[in-house]
Order: structure tokens, then C-alpha cells, then sequence
């Protein structure tokens, strides 16, 4: 007999309400730390952060968020990176 954990609700509403309020947080932060930096944020900029539910980007721009000059460029390596956008997986190839 085999035993198959889905703690803590793997695929369930539960995970879904804790990702996003993982996402919410992380958005949170990202406009933290530019308010304390003195960057202005336009409408688009913070559209654009809130609605992402990509943690891995999220963390990606929270670092950055620490040493941009504007808000803007918190994107500036999701843009050349084609067919990514807000929300969507970063896919980079591997060399060789």
C-alpha cells in the first residue's frame, strides 16, 4: 500500500489562495522598495506588478527592484527574452 501526500492541498483552492497571497505579498514588496528608493510608479508599472502571478519572475524583479534606476527597468531582461510577458514563464536556452 502506498501513501501520496497532497498537504498542504496540492492543486486545491487552498494552494491556489496561498499562492496568490504569496504573489500579493511579493507585489507588495516590489512597490515597497521603490516607494523607499523615491522611483515613481506609473499605472502601467503597477498594473503590470500586481496582476503577475509568477513567483519566480516576482522574485526576479524584487531583486532588481533594489538597484533600477526606473521602475521600468524592472522588466528590461523580461523584454528581451520573445513571447514573454507579464505572467508568462521566462524559457531561456541551455547552450549546446
Amino acid at each position: 500500500m502506498s501513501f501520496v501526500s497532497y498537504f498542504p492541498g496540492r492543486g486545491t483552492v487552498r494552494e491556489t489562495a496561498y499562492r496568490e497571497g504569496k504573489a500579493e505579498g511579493e507585489a507588495k514588496g516590489i512597490l515597497s522598495v521603490l516607494e523607499v528608493r523615491g522611483i515613481p510608479v506609473s499605472d502601467s508599472v503597477r498594473e503590470r506588478i500586481t496582476s503577475c502571478t509568477d513567483l519566480d519572475r516576482m522574485d526576479a524583479w524584487l531583486e532588481r527592484s533594489r538597484t533600477v534606476g526606473r521602475a521600468e527597468d524592472l522588466f528590461a531582461e523580461d523584454s528581451e527574452v520573445p513571447g514573454t510577458g507579464p505572467g508568462r514563464p521566462v524559457r531561456r536556452r541551455v547552450p549546446g
